[in-house]
C-alpha cells in the first residue's frame, strides 16, 4: 500500500517526489501549510493555512481544512497536472479543459507527503434486498432526483418489469432501473430496452435513469452514449414496512 513517504522535505525534495508520482496513477496526500487559488467559472482564494491535500488516481483533487467534511477547494477531475518551484515554494497546478478551470496549490511548508497504492475491488452492496431498495426509493424518490414522483412499481412492459416508473419535475416520464451493487453492461442494456418499450407507448420525452451505488467505466460510457443517466445511491433511509391489511380472523 505504501509506496514512498517524506517527512519535512525541502522544497527541492518535495518537487522531485511530486514529479516522480504525479502521473503514476497513485494516491498522493500532502499535509502542510498551503495557499489555494482557483480560477474558472469564478475566482476564489484560500489564504495560507494548515491543510490536507488529497490527489487520487482518477485526477480528482481535494484540499481539506482541519474541520468539517467539505473540502476548502476541489476539482472533480484534471486533464493536466504539473509541479514547479516558484519563489522557493513548490506550486502544484491542476488544470481542467472543459470547463476551463485551474486549481493552484502553493506549498509553503510540507510536514509530510505520501504516495499510496490503494486497491479496492471489493463489491459494495446496499443493505437489504432489491425489493427493499425499491420500496425505500419509491417512498423517497428525491434521493434519486429532486421533484421525481413515482407512478408505479414493477410496471410490466413487453420486455420485463420496470423497477420504478416516474415523472420528473418537468412532467417527463422516467424509467428507473435499480441495482444494489455495481452496475455493468447488462443493467444498461436492460434499462435501454425498458426505455424503448415505453417510448413506443407514450408521447413525449422518456428518460432512463440507472440508480446504483457504483457503475463500471465501460458501462457508464455506453449509458451516456445512449442518452441514459446514472445516479449514485450509496445509502437508503430506514423506511418502515407498509402495514398489512388486518385479517378478519
Amino acid at each position: 500500500m505504501l509506496i514512498d513517504s517524506l517527512t519535512h522535505p525541502t522544497p527541492e525534495a518535495l518537487l522531485t517526489f511530486l514529479r516522480a508520482h504525479l502521473h503514476a496513477r497513485v494516491t498522493l496526500h500532502l499535509a502542510g501549510e498551503v495557499e489555494v487559488l482557483y480560477a474558472g467559472r469564478a475566482t476564489s482564494m484560500a489564504e495560507a493555512g494548515d491543510r490536507l491535500l488529497l490527489l487520487k488516481p482518477d485526477g480528482s483533487l481535494q484540499v481539506h481544512g482541519p474541520r468539517g467534511v467539505k473540502p476548502v477547494n476541489w476539482q472533480p477531475r484534471t486533464d493536466h497536472l504539473s509541479a514547479e518551484l516558484e519563489g522557493g515554494c513548490v506550486v502544484l497546478h491542476a488544470e481542467r479543459r472543459s470547463p476551463a478551470e485551474v486549481v493552484r496549490v502553493r506549498v509553503i511548508t510540507c510536514a509530510q507527503v505520501t504516495a499510496l497504492q490503494l486497491g479496492d475491488e471489493a463489491l459494495f452492496l446496499l443493505q437489504g434486498s432489491e425489493a427493499q431498495m425499491q420500496a425505500a426509493l419509491a417512498r423517497t424518490p428525491e434521493l434519486i432526483e429532486p421533484g421525481l414522483s413515482v407512478l408505479n412499481r414493477e410496471l410490466l412492459v413487453g420486455v420485463g418489469g420496470i423497477d420504478l416508473y416516474a415523472r420528473d419535475a418537468q412532467g417527463r416520464f422516467v424509467v428507473v432501473e435499480l441495482k444494489r451493487g455495481k452496475a455493468g453492461h447488462e443493467a444498461v442494456h436492460q434499462l435501454a430496452r425498458y426505455v424503448q418499450a415505453v417510448r413506443e407507448q407514450v408521447p413525449g420525452t422518456v428518460r432512463g435513469i440507472l440508480a446504483a451505488p457504483d457503475i463500471t467505466v465501460p458501462a457508464l460510457k455506453v449509458a451516456q452514449a445512449a442518452g441514459l443517466e446514472y445516479v449514485k445511491v450509496e445509502a437508503l433511509p430506514q423506511v418502515p414496512e407498509e402495514a398489512l391489511q388486518p385479517t378478519l380472523f
